[in-house]
Protein backbone atom coordinates (compact mmCIF):
# COMPACT_ATOMS: atom_id res chain seq x y z
CA UNK A 1 0.00 0.00 0.00
CA UNK A 2 1.17 3.44 -1.04
CA UNK A 3 1.31 6.23 1.50
CA UNK A 4 2.17 9.89 1.35
CA UNK A 5 6.26 9.07 2.55
CA UNK A 6 6.32 6.31 -0.05
CA UNK A 7 4.96 8.65 -2.92
CA UNK A 8 7.02 11.30 -1.79
CA UNK A 9 10.17 9.49 -2.27
CA UNK A 10 9.41 8.09 -5.73
CA UNK A 11 8.69 11.34 -7.20
CA UNK A 12 11.39 12.60 -5.71
CA UNK A 13 13.60 9.98 -7.63
CA UNK A 14 11.78 9.98 -11.32
CA UNK A 15 12.40 13.76 -11.16
CA UNK A 16 15.84 14.07 -10.20
CA UNK A 17 16.76 11.08 -12.30
CA UNK A 18 14.39 11.90 -15.68
CA UNK A 19 14.68 16.00 -15.04
CA UNK A 20 10.92 16.36 -15.27
CA UNK A 21 7.42 15.36 -14.13
CA UNK A 22 6.30 12.32 -14.95
CA UNK A 23 3.94 12.42 -18.14
CA UNK A 24 0.84 10.87 -16.16
CA UNK A 25 0.15 8.74 -13.06
CA UNK A 26 -0.30 6.10 -14.98
CA UNK A 27 3.38 5.52 -15.89
CA UNK A 28 4.23 6.81 -12.19
CA UNK A 29 1.79 4.32 -10.59
CA UNK A 30 2.93 1.40 -12.01
CA UNK A 31 6.22 2.31 -12.42
CA UNK A 32 6.49 1.93 -8.94
CA UNK A 33 4.09 -0.89 -8.28
CA UNK A 34 1.27 0.48 -7.06
CA UNK A 35 -2.26 1.46 -8.00
CA UNK A 36 -3.12 4.49 -9.40
CA UNK A 37 -6.30 4.95 -7.07
CA UNK A 38 -3.78 4.68 -4.34
CA UNK A 39 -2.01 7.75 -5.73
CA UNK A 40 -5.11 9.96 -5.58
CA UNK A 41 -6.07 8.64 -2.44
CA UNK A 42 -3.40 11.07 -1.52
CA UNK A 43 -2.46 13.36 -3.72
CA UNK A 44 -5.06 14.98 -6.29
CA UNK A 45 -1.58 15.98 -9.16
CA UNK A 46 2.36 15.62 -9.11
CA UNK A 47 1.99 19.70 -7.83
CA UNK A 48 0.49 18.54 -4.79
CA UNK A 49 3.27 15.93 -4.35
CA UNK A 50 5.88 18.71 -4.70
CA UNK A 51 4.24 20.96 -2.22
CA UNK A 52 3.53 18.62 0.10
CA UNK A 53 7.30 17.80 0.42
CA UNK A 54 8.02 21.74 0.98
CA UNK A 55 5.29 21.80 3.36
CA UNK A 56 6.71 18.89 5.63
CA UNK A 57 10.33 19.94 5.38
CA UNK A 58 8.84 22.89 7.43
CA UNK A 59 6.40 21.38 9.72
CA UNK A 60 9.49 18.82 10.31
CA UNK A 61 11.89 21.95 11.69
CA UNK A 62 8.79 23.27 13.99
CA UNK A 63 8.77 19.81 15.53
CA UNK A 64 11.98 19.42 16.02
CA UNK A 65 13.03 22.34 17.13
CA UNK A 66 10.25 22.88 19.94
CA UNK A 67 11.66 20.07 21.62
CA UNK A 68 14.85 21.75 22.48
CA UNK A 69 15.41 22.54 26.00
CA UNK A 70 15.96 26.15 25.75
CA UNK A 71 12.93 26.62 23.80
CA UNK A 72 10.76 28.11 26.31
CA UNK A 73 13.80 30.83 26.93
CA UNK A 74 14.26 31.78 23.76
CA UNK A 75 12.94 35.36 22.23
CA UNK A 76 10.84 35.58 19.01
CA UNK A 77 14.44 36.86 17.24
CA UNK A 78 15.59 33.53 18.68
CA UNK A 79 13.16 31.68 17.93
CA UNK A 80 12.82 32.48 14.12
CA UNK A 81 16.83 32.25 13.71
CA UNK A 82 16.63 28.70 15.16
CA UNK A 83 13.56 27.42 12.32
CA UNK A 84 16.00 28.89 9.46
CA UNK A 85 19.39 27.44 10.80
CA UNK A 86 17.62 24.13 11.72
CA UNK A 87 15.33 24.48 7.80
CA UNK A 88 18.42 24.26 6.02
CA UNK A 89 20.26 22.04 7.44
CA UNK A 90 17.63 19.75 7.08
CA UNK A 91 17.25 21.02 3.64
CA UNK A 92 20.69 19.96 2.65
CA UNK A 93 19.44 16.43 2.59
CA UNK A 94 17.76 17.19 -0.41
CA UNK A 95 19.63 19.68 -1.94
CA UNK A 96 18.78 18.40 -5.45
CA UNK A 97 15.33 18.36 -5.38
CA UNK A 98 15.48 21.91 -3.85
CA UNK A 99 17.45 23.28 -6.82
CA UNK A 100 15.23 20.81 -9.41
CA UNK A 101 11.98 22.57 -7.84
CA UNK A 102 12.97 26.18 -6.72
CA UNK A 103 14.62 26.75 -10.13
CA UNK A 104 11.24 25.86 -12.24
CA UNK A 105 9.70 29.07 -10.84
CA UNK A 106 8.87 31.83 -12.72
CA UNK A 107 9.89 34.98 -10.79
CA UNK A 108 6.48 37.00 -9.84
CA UNK A 109 5.28 38.91 -7.22
CA UNK A 110 2.99 36.13 -5.75
CA UNK A 111 4.07 32.85 -3.73
CA UNK A 112 4.54 30.12 -6.47
CA UNK A 113 2.26 27.51 -6.29
CA UNK A 114 4.62 25.02 -4.88
CA UNK A 115 5.48 27.51 -1.78
CA UNK A 116 1.43 27.88 -0.85
CA UNK A 117 1.85 25.16 2.31
CA UNK A 118 5.01 26.11 2.78
CA UNK A 119 4.21 29.69 3.07
CA UNK A 120 1.43 28.58 5.21
CA UNK A 121 3.35 26.15 7.61
CA UNK A 122 5.62 29.53 7.62
CA UNK A 123 3.28 31.87 8.71
CA UNK A 124 1.41 29.89 11.37
CA UNK A 125 4.56 29.65 12.91
CA UNK A 126 5.51 32.77 12.57
CA UNK A 127 2.21 34.25 13.78
CA UNK A 128 2.78 32.70 16.75
CA UNK A 129 6.25 33.82 17.69
CA UNK A 130 5.87 37.14 16.85
CA UNK A 131 2.40 37.53 18.88
CA UNK A 132 4.22 36.02 21.88
CA UNK A 133 7.40 38.32 21.55
CA UNK A 134 4.68 41.37 21.70
CA UNK A 135 3.31 40.09 24.52
CA UNK A 136 6.52 39.84 26.27
CA UNK A 137 7.74 43.43 25.26
CA UNK A 138 10.49 42.18 23.05
CA UNK A 139 8.70 43.68 19.86
CA UNK A 140 6.84 46.99 19.40
CA UNK A 141 2.91 46.74 18.66
CA UNK A 142 2.97 49.35 15.79
CA UNK A 143 -1.10 49.47 14.98
CA UNK A 144 -1.46 48.78 11.33
CA UNK A 145 1.94 47.64 10.89
CA UNK A 146 2.35 44.77 13.38
CA UNK A 147 0.71 41.90 11.35
CA UNK A 148 2.81 42.83 8.40
CA UNK A 149 5.55 41.64 10.59
CA UNK A 150 5.10 37.74 9.10
CA UNK A 151 5.24 38.93 5.52
CA UNK A 152 8.48 41.30 6.57
CA UNK A 153 9.30 37.62 7.67
CA UNK A 154 8.25 35.34 4.87
CA UNK A 155 10.16 37.84 2.31
CA UNK A 156 13.31 37.15 4.37
CA UNK A 157 12.68 33.28 4.20
CA UNK A 158 12.31 33.61 0.41
CA UNK A 159 15.57 35.71 0.12
CA UNK A 160 17.43 33.61 2.13
CA UNK A 161 15.79 29.94 0.24
CA UNK A 162 17.06 31.54 -3.11
CA UNK A 163 20.11 32.83 -1.87
CA UNK A 164 21.12 28.92 -0.55
CA UNK A 165 20.02 27.86 -3.59
CA UNK A 166 23.10 29.95 -5.56
CA UNK A 167 25.44 29.24 -2.39
CA UNK A 168 28.37 27.29 -3.46
CA UNK A 169 30.45 27.96 -0.67
CA UNK A 170 32.13 25.06 1.77
CA UNK A 171 29.04 23.77 4.01
CA UNK A 172 27.00 26.64 2.80
CA UNK A 173 28.48 29.01 5.34
CA UNK A 174 27.57 32.21 3.39
CA UNK A 175 23.99 31.01 3.71
CA UNK A 176 24.66 30.95 7.51
CA UNK A 177 25.73 34.18 7.39
CA UNK A 178 22.93 35.60 5.59
CA UNK A 179 20.62 34.11 8.03
CA UNK A 180 22.28 35.91 11.19
CA UNK A 181 22.13 39.62 9.30
CA UNK A 182 18.93 39.22 7.78
CA UNK A 183 17.04 37.77 10.65
CA UNK A 184 18.64 40.11 12.89
CA UNK A 185 18.29 43.26 10.82
CA UNK A 186 14.15 42.49 10.40
CA UNK A 187 13.86 42.20 14.14
CA UNK A 188 15.77 45.42 14.53
CA UNK A 189 13.00 46.77 12.67
CA UNK A 190 10.29 45.28 14.45
CA UNK A 191 11.88 46.42 17.88
CA UNK A 192 11.50 50.15 19.30
CA UNK A 193 13.15 52.94 17.73
CA UNK A 194 13.71 56.40 17.62
CA UNK A 195 11.14 56.89 15.25
CA UNK A 196 8.23 55.21 17.47
CA UNK A 197 9.38 57.82 19.96
CA UNK A 198 8.65 60.65 17.53
CA UNK A 199 5.48 59.26 16.36
CA UNK A 200 4.10 58.94 19.91
CA UNK A 201 5.69 62.67 20.73
CA UNK A 202 3.81 63.73 17.54
CA UNK A 203 0.58 61.69 18.81
CA UNK A 204 0.72 63.12 22.15
CA UNK A 205 1.18 67.02 20.72
CA UNK A 206 -1.89 66.42 18.13
CA UNK A 207 -4.15 65.48 21.45
CA UNK A 208 -3.19 67.96 23.49
CA UNK A 209 -2.14 70.77 21.30
CA UNK A 210 -4.46 73.41 23.15
CA UNK A 211 -2.60 72.87 26.19
CA UNK A 212 -0.30 75.88 24.46
CA UNK A 213 -2.89 78.47 24.13
CA UNK A 214 -4.50 77.77 27.46
CA UNK A 215 -0.68 78.26 29.11
CA UNK A 216 -0.23 81.75 27.04
CA UNK A 217 1.98 80.72 23.99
Amino acid sequence: MATKESIQTAYIDYVLTEGEQPRSVYIFAKHNGMAEEEFYNLFGSFDAVEQSIWADLASKTIAEIKTQEVWAQYSARERALSFFYSFFELLKSKRSFATYSAKKIHKSFTTPRVWESLKNEFEAFSITILQEGIERGELTDRKFFADKYKDALWIQFVFVLNFWINDMSAGFEKTDEAIEKGVNVTFDLFQRSPIDNLLEYGKFLAQHGGIKEKMGF
